[in-house]
Formats: structure tokens, C-alpha cells, sequence
């Protein structure tokens, strides 16, 4: 191999000085200074590699420790220069890999990077009562998805989509067969295709707004919950599986951060209660004739006597938008909305602006020890790669 075979025994961990020193040193002059960037993805897991190095060299010493933001919003967290006879390497912690970047006075091969990891590994049990100290130093925080900015983000896509069909059914109805000049198949084709689309859209946007705002009451219950209601089984489950108008009404006795007390009679949860209504009768496809109907007709026997005539466009594509709904569709958003903003208004000031923050939030974190919500990330995903002027890569991965 191209290593040497004491590669690993001579790395010694100079100070963040010596390093900037080093660093400008080589940059003088425009003079090279990286011969080849490895990167590792599952040779070596992040966790187990940051242990060992902590646990061997001490902090993280190379630059990036020095440029990066006191948060978890970096292109690089973390970042250890280690300077060995031939040179240097540095071994730097990204968001979708590890990069090792040997510099100096060898050449490296393909399976260098391999050899290196083993290595590492191996050299594990040399450091095992330090690598145990660092980990149990470490917060273990779980990931996991904020189901209602989860279904608000859906529910804002599919608006945007319902709203590109631009459904004008008070302007854009097609005319009677008896209008031969106007009439046409394929406009009628197309506009009832366009409208059956539309209407699909807005039966699943109807159907998932109660669910939203359900999903916003079960994250007020899940990040303020009381202690003692929370680390109690059967009060917690008793708690989370009631009906929504009883979380409602209970919020300020299991929930710490509530100024006042909600009240359902609020217009807000009247006509949250409403929509419930109406989205079960949608959702389970109840049979409500007072709900449902759209036209009156009399029969003399088997004789149908209308009432009054009605358009073909209006019996077709008038009937389905009026059993779905499309034009209650931005009172209800508004209903749902109303109800999210009273609620916020129950919670003294301090409360009222962690939450803002974190509802807003698609993914969240939770720390395995004390339980503690927390948002780990910015939403944006950000990754870098080495750029030579050359335009070959130096990069060679182990995967």
C-alpha cells in the first residue's frame, strides 16, 4: 500500500495555531496542497470516527472548527488537521459524508481508503474507556417529521395545483346542445376533464384541513404537555385519545404555557366543530338527502314533471361541484386557520412564540433523555464538492 504501515501510530494533533501557521505556509506562493480527498459514507460510521479522534487527539483543531457558525447550519461541522512525517491529513465531518483529505509527501492509492478505515477500527480498543466518555458526552436526539406542517405542505401543493385549473364554473359553463353555434364535444370533453381534476383536488384538500388542525392541537399536546400528565402512561394516552373538542377544552390543565383557558363556544371552535361535521359526512360517505341534494322533480307515476328545467352542464358538472364543495373550499381554510390563531392566542407571549416556530417547522427533534423538542437543522439541504482548475476530481469515494 502506499500508506506507510506507522501511518496511523505517527498522526500527532498540533494546536488550531500551528495549523493556521501550516495553512498559510502551504497557500504561499499558490503552492498544491492536497494530493488526494477521500470520502467515506458507511466504512466508518460519523459517530463512532468523531468518538475515537475526540477521544485521541482531543477537540477538533483544523480550520473549519474556526470559520464554522456556533450552530448545526454549516457545510462543514467538524474538522481535525493531523500532521504525520510525510505530511498532512485532515478529516472533516459534512452532512452526507465523511472527507479525508491526505496532503504531502506520498502518493495514495485506491485502496488507501480502505486500509485506512480498518485501521482506524481496529485502533478502536486501544481508546475504548476515552471513546465511551465522549459518547456518553454526546445528546442522542431523534429525527422525526412535524405531521402538521407535513399535511399544511400538502394542503398548500394542492391548492396551488387547484388553482393553476383555474376553475370559473360562474363564466365558463358550456353551453346547451340546443346552442349548435356555441356547442362543441371536445370543448365539453376538455372542460369536464379539467373539472373532474379540480374537483378530486379539492375532496382531498377537504378531507385532510380537520385532520390539519387536529394535527396542530396533538403538537401543542405533544411539545407543552405537562410533565406529570407526560410521564404518566395512562394519563398520556388518556390525554392524546380523547375526542378533539375535549383536548380543546382541556389544553390549559395538560398543557403548561396557556394564559387563559380556551373556550369552545369561541366562534374560532363552533365553526371548527361545523367543518368536522361536514368532513365526516365527506369522508365516510354518509347519506344526508338534506346535505346532498341538488334538485327537486314530480312524478305522475313513472311521468317526471320538473319543477324547472335545468342545464346539462348543470346537472353533470354543477352537481359534483356543489356535493364537493368547491366553493366552500377557502371558508373552510379560513375556519381551520381561525382555529390555529385562537389557539395561539391562549398562550402567554413567551409560549406563543416558541410554538410559532416550531409548528412551522416540517422536521423536529426530540432528545432521547429529558424529551425535549428541538429543531436540529434549517430546512435548506447544503453540500460542497472539490473543485480542481483542472476539472478532474481528486475525489475518491468508499461506499
Amino acid at each position: 500500500m502506499a500508506l506507510p504501515s506507522n501511518f496511523l501510530a505517527s498522526l500527532t494533533a498540533p494546536s488550531v495555531p500551528e495549523v493556521i501557521d501550516w495553512f498559510l505556509e502551504k497557500t504561499k506562493g499558490n503552492e498544491k496542497t492536497g494530493v488526494g480527498v477521500w470520502e467515506w459514507v458507511k466504512e466508518i460510521t460519523p459517530v463512532d470516527l468523531y468518538c475515537y479522534l475526540k477521544a485521541r487527539f482531543g477537540m477538533p483543531n483544523g480550520l473549519q472548527n474556526v470559520w464554522r457558525n456556533d450552530d448545526s447550519d454549516n457545510l462543514i461541522h467538524w474538522e481535525w488537521c493531523l500532521f504525520c512525517p510525510q505530511g498532512s491529513i485532515s478529516i472533516l465531518g459534512l452532512n452526507f459524508r465523511t472527507e479525508v483529505w491526505v496532503s504531502g509527501d506520498f502518493d495514495v492509492e485506491d485502496a488507501d481508503i480502505f486500509d485506512l478505515a480498518k485501521f482506524i477500527k481496529e485502533d478502536f480498543a486501544n481508546y475504548g474507556r476515552q471513546i465511551s466518555e465522549v459518547r456518553k458526552s454526546l445528546e442522542l436526539w431523534t429525527e422525526f417529521v412535524n405531521p402538521y406542517m407535513r399535511l399544511r405542505r400538502s394542503i398548500e401543493t394542492l391548492q396551488r395545483e387547484l388553482d393553476s385549473l383555474k376553475l370559473r364554473p360562474e363564466t365558463e359553463a358550456i353551453p346547451d346542445i340546443t346552442d349548435v353555434q356555441s356547442f362543441s364535444a371536445e370543448a365539453w370533453q376538455t372542460v369536464a376533464t379539467r373539472y373532474s381534476k379540480g374537483l378530486g383536488i379539492c375532496f382531498g384538500i377537504r378531507s385532510m384541513l380537520p385532520i390539519m388542525a387536529e394535527a396542530y392541537v396533538n403538537l401543542l399536546l405533544f411539545v407543552l404537555m405537562r410533565p406529570d400528565v407526560k410521564n404518566d402512561d395512562r394519563l398520556r394516552e388518556n390525554t392524546i385519545r380523547q375526542p378533539i373538542d375535549v383536548r380543546i377544552k382541556s389544553l390549559h390543565m395538560t398543557c403548561v404555557g396557556f394564559e387563559r383557558k380556551p373556550d369552545y363556544s369561541h366562534d374560532a371552535c363552533k365553526a371548527y366543530h361545523t367543518l368536522v361535521n361536514e368532513r365526516n359526512d365527506l369522508l365516510h360517505g354518509n347519506v344526508v338527502p338534506e346535505k346532498l341534494k341538488f334538485n327537486e322533480v314530480h312524478f305522475s307515476g313513472k311521468v317526471p314533471i320538473f319543477k324547472s328545467y335545468r342545464s346539462l352542464w348543470e346537472r353533470a358538472v354543477g352537481v359534483e361541484i356543489g356535493a364537493v364543495g368547491l366553493h366552500r373550499l377557502q371558508h373552510e381554510m379560513e375556519t381551520v386557520d381561525n382555529l390555529i390563531g385562537y389557539l395561539k392566542s391562549c398562550l402567554n407571549d413567551e409560549m406563543r412564540g416558541s410554538i410559532e416556530i416550531i409548528s412551522n417547522k416540517r422536521e423536529l427533534g426530540i432528545n432521547q433523555k429529558n424529551g425535549r423538542v428541538g429543531i436540529l437543522f434549517p430546512d435548506h439541504l447544503v453540500d460542497i464538492r472539490a473543485a480542481y482548475a483542472s476539472g478532474k476530481s481528486p475525489v475518491r469515494r468508499a461506499v
